[in-house]
């Protein structure tokens, strides 16, 4: 008889003032303006910032006329950054103004040789990968939302800081910000892993300063939220700041999440016996691009699964989709989610293989870490995803809807893990996370019943991947 296991495991998250998350949303920004005017823009946008400033710079080929300038200046105000003095000491300085910023632009177009290996001339189907790599995707019964608990939180606690920036109920805090969670786990016999207890949660805001800063002049208008007119408020103690970032962010976040077995995350939750550090440096007034350079594609662990599973390296912002980093990527969270919420396994790691210029996945490997279903092996599952998924750049285009504007959404909080939906124009976002109904098909078929099926449709299976 196996042991249960138990042991620890961490996650962490940034806000999207953070200076990292800043350029990964920049970049998804200029991308949105690509394909909203030309949706076979060939796109690979980078972001750096530093002081107040900030540089977009990669290759671009588009039939979109672009302003990178309003575009960047646009981004940063959405963020919140609307204040920028030149000295440390200053408490009035958010980190960064998107009026006084100075933008750089440095653009160029597509290589013809990458052009013509990758799309020239082809069909859809035929349009081979961007580049080569490797992707990866996970999924865990663990949650409602078949993410880590770890990872899920971390990334809610910092989307929660930032709304109740946002609506004014914490009008104090500044856009900067970072979370880690850590939590207990048992190890079942059988592989799966279930959240027993939350051991940690560690938020770093930023803030305006305590006790003096003014709603009115921190909240002035000039940011994403409406200029204070109300009575003038005080910003809190330091002691009452973290208060209110514990009932309004912690315990809010914790209610929002469902484990497996019903519960909400707070049935896990003791606040005398969780480890709870909330800005255990002091202060944090000065943050964003002041106190940290940024570039794009540096947060890539949190743009995943928080260092559960693995990651190809590849990082996803700024790119259209024949960048398999991105594409790819997404189709291997869609075919892991997929699996596991049919009930096929309780935990998958997915992964494919490019190469440059070529359509069809050099590899598909499925790890579903002993929890596959009774009458089921791992190959099995591997053939069912052969046989129910087309992971050539141009079917994922065409599954996923990825030619649409719709990126920036994803760039900061994890581009796993949020709820699909379709807004008011008819775009989908986060399509990858609408798992394909697989139950019904083969909820009940044996591993020798798959063999079958492979037999049975092996032309089609080769015209998608390889043999």
């Amino acid at each position: 008889m196996v042991e249960v296991r138990s042991f620890l495991f961490s996650s962490e998250s940034v806000n999207e003032g953070h200076p990292d998350k800043l350029c990964d949303q920049v970049s998804d920004a200029v991308l949105d303006a690509c394909l909203a005017a030309d949706p076979l823009s060939k796109v690979a946008c980078e972001t750096a910032t530093k002081d107040n400033m900030v540089m977009v710079f990669g290759e671009i080929s588009t039939a979109a006329n672009l302003d990178y300038e309003t575009i960047v200046r646009n981004q940063v105000r959405e963020i919140g950054f609307s204040s920028f003095v030149d000295d440390l000491s200053s408490v009035d300085s958010k980190g960064l103004s998107w009026e006084t910023c100075e933008v750089l632009v440095r653009i160029n177009k597509q290589s013809p040789d990458i052009a013509g290996g990758v799309h020239v001339g082809k069909d859809d189907m035929d349009v081979g990968a961007g580049d080569q790599g490797i992707m990866f995707g996970y999924a865990s019964d663990e949650t409602e939302s078949c993410m880590p608990l770890t990872h899920l939180l971390a990334n809610k606690l910092g989307k929660q800081l930032t709304d109740v920036r946002k609506d004014g109920s914490l009008w104090w805090l500044r856009p900067d910000g970072k979370t880690q969670v850590t939590i207990a786990y048992d190890q079942l016999a059988d592989g799966s892993v279930v959240p027993t207890k939350i051991h940690t949660v560690l938020i770093s805001t930023q803030h305006a300063e305590p006790l003096k800063a003014q709603r009115s002049k921190e909240q002035d208008g000039k940011d994403n939220r409406p200029a204070w007119t109300g009575p003038e408020e005080y910003a809190p103690s330091m002691a009452e700041m973290n208060n209110l970032i514990h009932d309004h962010v912690i315990l809010k976040t914790l209610e929002s999440i469902t484990l497996k077995n019903g519960e909400s995350a707070l049935s896990i939750y003791n606040r005398d016996e969780c480890h709870v550090h909330l800005n255990p440096s002091g202060k944090f007034i000065i943050g964003g691009p002041q106190g940290d350079a940024g570039l794009t594609g540096r947060k890539i662990i949190i743009d995943t699964y928080g260092g559960w599973g693995a990651h190809g390296g590849g990082a996803f912002s700024g790119k259209d989709p024949t960048k398999v980093d991105r594409s790819a990527a997404y189709a291997c969270r869609w075919m892991a989610k997929s699996i596991v919420a049919a009930g096929l396994c309780k935990r998958a790691l997915v992964q494919l293989s490019y190469a440059i210029g070529v359509a069809k996945p050099l590899s598909l490997f499925v790890e579903t870490y002993g929890t596959e279903k009774e009458g089921l092996t791992a190959q099995a599952i591997t053939d069912i995803v052969k046989l129910e998924f087309d992971c050539r750049p141009g079917a994922l285009a065409r599954d996923l809807q990825l030619r649409e504007p719709k990126y920036n959404k994803t760039a900061a909080y994890c581009h796993f893990g949020r709820e699909s939906y379709v807004d008011e124009s008819g775009k989908k976002f986060f399509s990858w996370e609408d798992p394909v109904e697989l139950k019904s098909k083969y909820g009940s078929v044996t591993a020798s019943e798959v063999e079958e099926m492979v037999k049975a449709n092996q032309e089609a299976i080769l015209k998608k991947w390889v043999d």
